[in-house]
């Protein structure tokens, strides 16, 4: 595990080499943006308690096992914390795909392995949980939501967006790192929420594989504009 200390409110940690979660930092604790993959709860409390905090909420980007592996692992050594993922998403981690007749009927992609954590609250697009603006981003799964953390303009993407080896489309990776594509449910609805998130104007992006972002909205303009 690799801990990079963004600033002194946000932490990425960065499993075998391309797989991230963060620790954002609020008035009570940490806020932990998705939860990598298995195996990784010690290590990710740790991180926390170097940092000066504590993890109190835990909030997911979408049910894919690289963002929930050490979910039930967190929820068991931390205790009662608070876990959300927005609405559509939910029933993914008990393992129910079905889709909505409003949607597009190809199944989702990706490994979806479930978890006995049931979320505590389930997020609508908009809401503000925490410190962090709760947006809709259908594309890569059927749920998928980002979050931005309106104090210093930092996106938190998921997988709505990727940037190893520098920013890109979720539908238009490196070829050396074609898995977030391979993953995605539907590449339309996912290029249509990229651009969307362009009208948040970013300062920085915080994606669920690659490296931090720092010229946030000039990098996304040049995907989407």
């Amino acid at each position: 595990m690799k801990l990079t200390c963004i600033h002194k409110d946000l932490a990425q940690l960065t499993f075998l080499g391309i797989s991230n979660c963060y620790l954002v930092r609020e008035r009570d604790g940490f806020t932990l943006v998705d939860c990598t993959i298995s195996g990784q709860a010690a290590k990710i409390i740790q991180s926390a308690q170097e940092l000066g905090g504590s993890i109190r909420r835990i909030l997911l980007t979408h049910a894919h096992l690289d963002h929930i592996g050490s979910l039930d692992q967190l929820h068991a050594q931390l205790g009662p914390v608070d876990v959300a993922i927005s609405q559509r998403e939910a029933p993914f981690l008990h393992k129910d795909l079905s889709l909505r007749p409003e949607e597009p009927q190809h199944k989702p992609k990706g490994s979806f392995p479930g978890a006995k954590t049931r979320p505590t609250h389930t997020l609508t697009d908009g809401e503000l949980f925490g410190s962090l603006r709760c947006i809709f981003t259908p594309g890569h799964t059927p749920g998928h939501f980002c979050f931005l953390d309106e104090r210093d303009g930092t996106l938190f993407a998921g997988d709505a967006l990727m940037s190893v080896g520098g920013l890109h489309l979720v539908t238009a990776p490196p070829w050396y790192f074609p898995l977030p594509k391979g993953g995605t449910w539907d590449c339309p609805l996912a290029d249509a929420s990229a651009k969307r998130l362009l009208d948040y104007k970013p300062k920085s992006i915080a994606t669920g594989h690659g490296r931090f972002i720092t010229n946030g909205t000039q990098a996304l303009a040049r995907l989407v504009g």
